[in-house]
């Protein structure tokens, strides 16, 4: 006979936190313990991110790191930080740009949606409907102005630019780029897009 199973002892068991009536929110994504890197609300939920692809990786590095060295003094870039939108929704945008002003202590852990001026999702396989139909919903309702959701399709990264339509409260395409990326909101910027599934350094387009 082999060796007996052994029994993973109770206090070595995860323990899932049961959401309080009403659903959980955006204070207490503060203090819920042992929550996993990068876990957002959204509608008073908790939605834990899967492992990132190579492309999701490159990409977020791709646009943190040129927004950051082309963003004006009086405007911040972070990556992998979340936004208040309301008091049940508290997403994570892959990158944001936002007033320096918000940036209040080294310490804090969010922003608030009115200081946010892009919000930049990059598409996982697992995240599809959210950043196609779910998050945009929610950062125009918080008037956030401009949006940018990067696609890997086929090998080659797509980005689709929409911008708040003050009459409708909705956003609104202005572009999709495939090559390079130029644009002149919230702040002028012209990408080389291909950089992002290359091996070469990413740099600014010539």
């Amino acid at each position: 006979m082999g060796a007996p199973k052994s029994i993973e002892p109770e206090a070595h068991r995860p323990r899932w936190a049961v959401p309080p009536v009403g659903g959980w929110t955006a204070d207490d994504l503060d203090t819920l313990p042992n929550l996993p890197p990068h876990t957002e609300l959204i509608d008073g939920s908790l939605v834990f991110v899967s492992p990132q692809t190579v492309f999701h990786a490159r990409a977020v590095d791709f646009f943190n790191g040129q927004l950051q060295s082309s963003a004006p003094p009086e405007l911040e870039v972070v990556r992998d930080f979340t936004i208040d939108v309301d008091f049940q929704n508290r997403p994570e945008p892959d990158v944001v740009v936002v007033r320096a002003e918000a940036v209040e202590s080294l310490r804090q852990t969010r922003f608030p949606a009115s200081s946010v001026l892009l919000a930049i999702e990059v598409v996982a396989d697992e995240s599809v409907t959210r950043d196609r139909e779910t998050k945009p919903v929610k950062y125009a309702r918080a008037k956030i102005p401009h949006y940018w959701r990067v696609e890997n399709q086929d090998g080659h990264a797509v980005v689709h630019v929409f911008e708040l339509e003050p009459a409708t409260g909705a956003y609104t395409s202005t572009g999709i780029f495939h090559d390079r990326m130029k644009v002149s909101v919230p702040f002028p910027v012209d990408l080389d897009l291909t950089a992002i599934v290359s091996r070469r350094r990413a740099t600014a387009s010539e």
